[in-house]
């Protein structure tokens, strides 16, 4: 747990320095752009799509029949609200880790970890299958969970996909340009819970009202923080090992 608090900290005092400052809003400001244009383009089918989904659930018809019109404007309404928040949050980190996060990484190490030797274990299209691999899945989460929200178990829903979502977005792209191939999947393997406790810590800002613009560039800087923090020690324990392996 300290390491995940620790980048958690180091993460915060990062999002003070003047540097990063011109990349912690546009990508949110994109994000909402697009999807507001695309909702009023499409806004119709939209409609439509969700109609089906409540009668899915069984209550698509009982909508219908209301004679106010305005509950039945306010549920949509809701569900686009519902919708609108996750494409915006997926869209945002998408941008983040494609377009920000070398900018961050480069920010973070030549600050924090000047002695890590880069062994570019990542690439460009692994980075980008990553991405929509953690897409797909984040979707899926929040299409088959649709009917819980019904029975107010919804409510757990936005927690699970975000910490799925953070861990498995940011994780590999932390790593790619100072760790090996090997380096990479050790530390995801031997970290994978505290990544997932990190996941969520970092998800819970992307639902706090002000703070959630920050969320993606605070989620990158963290998750940096976080890997090539246990890089460091990882390359440490195997000189260590490799001296006493030496010495006998």
């Amino acid at each position: 747990m300290s390491f995940i608090f620790k980048a958690t900290a180091s993460a915060f005092r990062d999002l003070l320095r003047f540097k990063i400052a011109w990349i912690i809003i546009w990508p949110i400001l994109v994000s909402t752009l697009l999807w507001l244009i695309i909702g009023l383009i499409f806004q119709d089918s939209f409609s439509e799509l969700i109609l089906l989904l409540l009668n899915e659930v069984g209550i698509g018809g009982w909508l219908q029949n209301m004679e106010s019109g305005w509950i039945t404007s306010g549920i949509q309404s809701i569900i686009h609200i519902i919708l609108f928040i996750p494409l915006v949050i997926i869209t945002t980190l998408l941008i983040t880790t494609i377009f920000v996060m070398p900018a961050l990484v480069k920010l973070v190490a030549k600050r924090s970890f000047p002695e890590l030797k880069r062994e570019y274990g990542g690439t460009l299209s692994g980075s980008i299958i990553n991405a929509i691999l953690a897409s797909g899945v984040f979707i899926l989460i929040w299409v088959i969970t649709v009917p819980l929200w019904a029975v107010g178990a919804g409510i757990i829903i936005p927690f699970i996909a975000a910490a799925f979502m953070n861990q498995q977005l940011f994780r590999y792209d932390a790593l790619s340009e100072h760790a090996s191939k090997q380096e990479i999947k050790t530390i995801c393997a031997s970290n994978r819970y505290s990544l997932w406790g990190l996941g969520l810590l970092t998800g819970l800002f992307q639902f706090i009202p002000i703070l959630n613009l920050l969320a993606p560039i605070f989620t990158a800087l963290a998750f940096i923080h976080f890997g090539l923090e246990h890089l460091r020690l990882l390359r440490a324990e195997n000189v260590k090992n490799d001296l006493l392996i030496n010495n006998h």
